[in-house]
């Protein structure tokens, strides 16, 4: 395997797996060339075998973190990862990984289609100075949503379907990415908000050096 470039990390984003055992084995084999994994949410139908799914997401051998998407329950999906060794929630979150010292990872689960997300909002309000703190010390930042963000190639089918709330904090933060999913039109695409990276990497996963 060949490293990552020095001041970067691997990392195997995936998003709306909901629960295919076929795209979890990709996974498998793909995170064994990353450093961490994120998930952008849907990763079941509905929550059935929800705890088989994510311990296999567990297993994987890598740091995960997630977000829940409109297929999942926070209060679930939150009670779970306490049981996991590897898997952390990331919904409402900034989270520090001691492995991974030079970045930041925030996270916002649910939600489906509305443009304006009150609950994000409150988040981004409370979290707005601690992220910009933390990006003036030269830590990376990595967003992950499960809606992408408004006005982009991801939110696109026939009219623009993604959260406005997403797109204002992408403009202030500049994350260095920023990975969601949802619509399943878009899996593989991928657009820039200024200088961050948006991508849809779908259920198969995509590595991004970062």
């Amino acid at each position: 395997m060949t490293k990552a470039r020095p001041g970067s990390i691997r990392i195997l984003a995936f998003s709306d797996l909901h629960g295919n055992d076929a795209a979890l084995r990709i996974l498998a084999r793909k995170a064994k060339k990353a450093d961490i994994v994120i998930c952008a949410g849907d990763f079941t139908v509905f929550e059935h075998n929800i705890l088989r799914v994510m311990r296999k997401l567990d297993a994987l051998g890598k740091p995960v973190v997630l977000v829940n998407g409109n297929h999942e329950d926070e209060a679930l999906v939150a009670e779970i990862c306490r049981t996991l060794r590897n898997v952390t929630f990331i919904h409402r979150k900034v989270y520090r990984d001691s492995g991974f010292p030079g970045y930041a990872f925030a996270g916002h689960g649910g939600e489906g289609f509305a443009h304006i997300s009150e609950d994000f909002e409150q988040f981004s309000k409370a979290s707005m100075k601690k992220l910009l703190a933390i990006k003036k010390e030269g830590i990376k930042i990595v967003f992950a949503t499960h809606q992408p963000p408004h006005n982009t190639k991801l939110d696109y089918i026939w009219a623009h379907h993604g959260s406005k709330s997403y797109s204002r904090f992408v403009k202030k933060i500049q994350p260095a990415l920023h990975v969601c999913g949802h619509l399943h039109e878009t899996q593989g695409k991928k657009d820039r908000i200024g200088k961050t990276l948006v991508i849809n990497p779908g259920p198969k996963g995509k590595i991004v050096e970062v």
